[in-house]
């Protein structure tokens, strides 16, 4: 009975803990854009409809994350769901706290702005909470199980980490007004030398990381495999979220298509390389 109260003792000790560091770890990676001035007004302005949708990706999204790399070991994908959903109230308590430190939401406010606001702060802060066990975690801390889970993923699994690396680095870089001016500014060949400069950054990164926990690239493989498999499907994964997060934050309002597949390739230079590097993230 005494070692069955250390045995929870010490599961709670370890939740709590978890939690404290998925705290820290939602205001480390979210704190660029808790300090943006673009983020506080797509708060107040942006379309709901949008935003409740982009809240409702997020969840599976999270579950997947925490499946692989969360705050915390678990065993079952029910676990999972949990943790997803401990991640995203831990992710909108951060953003709260920390937007009303800035000042940033004020009681005065209306009640509609407050939550846009705080709604949105809070989807890159659930990624932050959830993965600052990887990244925050001491030295040791990801149990030999966890990661042969990791190393067995699997190809759909690695195009599910380069979806939510993409979807990251693409959150943090579209609210800001740069991009928009980046994109008029360009021409045609210009962006197919971003293009090119994004498939070449790419593989560079697939082979500097050398699969590194993954089964499911056999030695031996021909690096054109390699390339159409990973670097391309990449490219086109990292296109398609940089799309969708433009057409959220309202960027495809007016325009010709052509101006919008510009602001897609633009916005692609950093989703593809947060596509690339989430494995060394994860």
């Amino acid at each position: 009975m005494r070692r069955a109260g250390l045995v929870q003792r010490g599961g709670d000790r370890e939740f709590l803990v978890g939690l404290a560091r998925a705290f820290g770890g939602a205001i480390f990676f979210s704190l660029p854009l808790l300090m943006t001035m673009e983020m506080w007004h797509l708060g107040f302005y942006m379309d709901r409809t949008r935003l409740v949708l982009f809240m409702l990706l997020m969840v599976p999204m999270l579950i997947g994350l925490d499946h692989y790399s969360g705050f915390r070991e678990t065993s079952s994908w029910g676990e999972d769901a949990v943790d997803g959903v401990v991640a995203y109230g831990v992710g909108f308590a951060a953003s709260a706290v920390v937007l009303a430190l800035l000042a940033v939401i004020e009681p005065s406010m209306p009640a509609e702005e407050i939550v846009g606001k705080v709604s949105l702060q809070a989807i890159p802060a659930s990624f932050g909470a959830m993965l600052a066990n990887s990244q925050l975690g001491r030295a040791g801390d990801e149990g030999a199980a966890e990661k042969e889970h990791k190393r067995r993923a699997g190809y759909r699994a690695e195009v599910f980490f380069m979806s939510a690396g993409a979807t990251f680095l693409a959150f943090n870089v579209a609210p800001t007004e740069e991009m928009i001016l980046i994109a008029f500014r360009m021409t045609p060949w210009h962006a197919l030398a971003l293009v090119g400069a994004s498939l070449l950054l790419m593989h560079a990164f697939v082979f500097a990381v050398e699969f590194r926990g993954t089964a499911s690239v056999p030695r031996g493989t021909p690096w054109w495999s390699v390339f159409l498999r990973y670097t391309v499907v990449g490219y086109a994964v990292a296109l398609g979220v940089s799309a969708y997060v433009l057409w959220t934050f309202g960027r495809y309002e007016e325009g010709a298509y052509s101006v919008y597949l510009m602001e897609a390739v633009v916005l692609g230079f950093p989703a593809s390389l947060g596509a690339a590097a989430a494995r060394l993230i994860l």
